[in-house]
């Protein structure tokens, strides 16, 4: 009996060494950006839609030059923001953009989603808010993606990628979370602001291929 269990003890040990290991391979393989031309540009034309959709995209997928972050939303949470986000998607407005603005201290975030790159771009509407969290400690958690704005009732294409949890009035809508790919935020957020500081462009370019919707 005791020879059994000495066995089964050290099968356990083993399979837990070896499933440890595989888990700090997972985390520490690094992230590799690769060299983009995306500039800042001219947003295309997009017209918005009427009304929300009756069947509302389940991912939205971010094709990057540093890798594959893939978002699952919220489904009827946000109807009217995954409604007119997948609508630019599909038209191909997000595509060649650069995530503008990386933001270390304070607030935990990479922006994304103006072609101008600017910071001031936008699709030339706006839709309501929706799904808004409750104000209170850490309710925007690492891996949630919200729109930006500029007040309420203001959300364009501009949304954030939060790489720590992060806390933020709430006023902005949260239409999903990353499931896939949040280390690539996490490595881009490393790698620091230009010129230093904590808020602004990121070192580390980093550029919308393609937004692919599911």
């Amino acid at each position: 009996m005791k020879r059994i269990l000495v066995v089964c003890i050290s099968l356990t040990l083993a399979l837990t060494t070896s499933v440890v290991a595989a888990n700090a391979a997972k985390i520490s393989t690094p992230v590799k950006c690769v060299a983009t031309k995306a500039i800042g540009h001219t947003p295309k034309v997009v017209k918005p839609i009427a009304k929300p959709f009756t069947k509302l995209p389940k991912t939205f997928t971010l094709n990057t030059n540093c890798g594959t972050i893939v978002i699952t939303t919220v489904g009827n949470k946000a109807p009217w923001t995954l409604t007119e986000m997948s609508t630019l998607a599909k038209a191909g407005y997000f595509d060649g953009s650069l995530c503008h603005r990386l933001t270390t201290a304070g607030i935990y975030v990479l922006q994304c989603g103006d072609p101008t790159a600017t910071g001031t771009g936008g699709p030339g509407f706006t839709y309501p808010d929706e799904n808004l969290p409750a104000n209170a400690l850490n309710n925007y958690p690492a891996g949630t993606v919200a729109m930006a704005n500029s007040g309420p009732g203001t959300n364009g294409s501009q949304f954030f990628l939060v790489f720590a949890d992060t806390t933020l009035g709430p006023d902005y809508t949260i239409w999903g979370k990353i499931t896939k790919g949040l280390e690539i935020v996490q490595a881009i957020a490393k790698a620091g602001v230009k010129g230093g500081g904590s808020d602004g462009t990121p070192n580390t370019k980093i550029a919308l291929t393609k937004v692919r919707v599911r």
